[in-house]
């Protein structure tokens, strides 16, 4: 701990983003960055707690009092090195972890935490501009052979390590490029794909093999590869998206969220698409879910020129600052404005859908209905009831982020007869296998839609498994 006062006579100064008239006119990344001397300023924050709770709260395990004193002291390259002793990909998470570390960081109490999320972005950007991350490919291979299917970040981070293992791994994914939910689901102005681009060079430069447009199941036999290879990795992601069934759901105008974020990621890509295409220009829309694909929803909406964004939530609005119902250190529930919603959205709670209302077959308005939550007498649990007050909200456009149920491949399951259960996630053992021998699984495919952390932890985990299995 370089200096024990930091804490005491430095406050958190985060790099904050651009400008929203600038930023609302492209997808470029919209946070920035502080220069060196303030990032080193913000690592002596860190008190180097006894019980270091940021280090309990990270999936991955990361050493952040170690790397932040370093930081500080100026030797990034150490950092570096520690950083990546955990972390395979932390210019990833630097820019799209909701930073479960900062909210358990003793000096969140007075909601004052070490900037963590953003000094891991800025030690890794540094490793890269000093040309500290190398291709490193392993000097000796074990002769087997391991499949991944799914490129997204627990398939990048399961390929990453078998390879490091020295097993020979090919990775098939069913979309034109590598990346999955962070290639085309998550928009450019939070992650700039040349991010995965330079990652992706560096791992094809260490042996990994990456094939595009093969989906297992329709133009490639899952019987095939399971013949020619000694283990396969499931990470398909968790993609099926909740649906809402209410009056009027056929009308023209309704997507799902994720459809329209995937589709403006292949325009910015330069790639076809399938189907209409979703534009918001000159539309009135109505986002419906109130996390971060919604978020992002009225983000992409903003900036393709709609006229009006409003997003509900059927849950009642958080405190802004403190939720007593969820004390630190634990993650706590309370309101979240993000970029998009300062560039423009009016943010309603308390409400649900009740029918979508249309004329010649197209949407132009949305019945939604006022809600409570009250405590059930005979569970003690919270049910919602409706207080009887409904509005006609008008709206073009319809984007449903009510969040993700289970993985779209029951097909591609069935056929490799893999059990899975009521929710779709793949069934696994504590050594991560699937019901069949030499079928695996990591990250939303066998846990259900969560964080990308949680993806990348869940794949090392499985890495280590997989291994153990081949080397047996």
């Amino acid at each position: 701990m370089g200096n024990p006062k930091a804490f005491l006579t430095i406050d958190r100064k985060e790099a904050g983003y651009r400008p929203v008239h600038e930023r609302k006119t492209d997808y470029g990344e919209v946070e920035q960055t502080l220069n060196n001397e303030d990032r080193r300023l913000q690592a002596s924050r860190c008190m180097d707690c006894g019980v270091p709770f940021c280090h309990w709260a990270c999936p991955l395990g990361n050493k952040m009092p170690e790397y932040q004193d370093l930081l500080y002291k100026g030797k990034w390259k150490e950092a570096w090195a520690v950083l990546s002793e955990t972390h395979d990909f932390p210019e990833f998470t630097g820019r799209l972890c909701p930073a479960l570390c900062e909210k358990s960081c003793v000096l969140n109490i007075q909601h004052n935490a070490v900037t963590i999320r953003e000094n891991e972005a800025a030690v890794t950007e540094m490793a890269y501009s000093e040309g500290w991350i190398q291709a490193n490919p392993p000097k000796v291979r074990t002769g087997k052979k391991v499949v991944v299917i799914g490129s997204g970040p627990s398939g990048l981070s399961i390929a990453y390590n078998l390879n490091r293992y020295g097993h020979e791994v090919t990775v098939y994914e069913k979309s034109p490029q590598i990346g999955g939910l962070m290639r085309f689901g998550i928009p450019n102005f939070k992650l700039n794909k040349n991010i995965i681009d330079r990652r992706l060079l560096l791992m094809e430069a260490e042996g990994i093999r990456f094939v595009t447009n093969a989906e297992i199941g329709k133009n490639m036999s899952f019987t095939e590869i399971q013949d020619k290879n000694d283990a396969i990795c499931l990470c398909v992601g968790s993609g099926k998206p909740r649906d809402l069934q209410v009056e009027g759901r056929q009308l023209r105008g309704i997507h799902f969220a994720l459809d329209f974020l995937i589709q403006q990621n292949f325009k910015l890509a330069g790639l076809p698409m399938e189907g209409d295409e979703i534009n918001a220009k000159g539309k009135r829309v109505l986002v419906i879910g109130g996390g971060d694909t919604g978020s992002d929803c009225v983000g992409t909406a903003n900036r393709q020129g709609a006229i009006e964004v409003t997003q509900i939530e059927i849950l009642p609005m958080p405190p802004a600052i403190e939720n007593t119902e969820t004390p630190w250190p634990n993650w706590p529930i309370i309101l979240k404005n993000s970029t998009s919603h300062e560039e423009g959205c009016n943010r309603k709670w308390c409400l649900t859908t009740k029918r979508f209302i249309g004329n010649d077959g197209r949407l132009t308005e949305v019945e939604i209905a006022e809600v409570e939550w009250v405590i059930d007498a005979a569970s003690g649990r919270l049910i919602m009831k409706e207080t009887g007050k409904t509005e006609i909200i008008k709206a073009d456009l319809v984007f449903l982020a009510m969040g993700f149920i289970h993985p779209e491949h029951e097909g591609l399951l069935n056929e490799m007869g893999v059990n899975y259960d009521k929710r779709g996630n793949v069934m696994t053992d504590n050594r991560h296998a699937s019901s069949v021998k030499g079928v695996f699984a990591a990250g939303d495919a066998a846990d259900g839609a969560s964080l990308v952390v949680r993806a990348m932890a869940s794949a090392k985990q499985t890495a280590e498994c997989i291994h153990q299995y081949l080397m047996d």
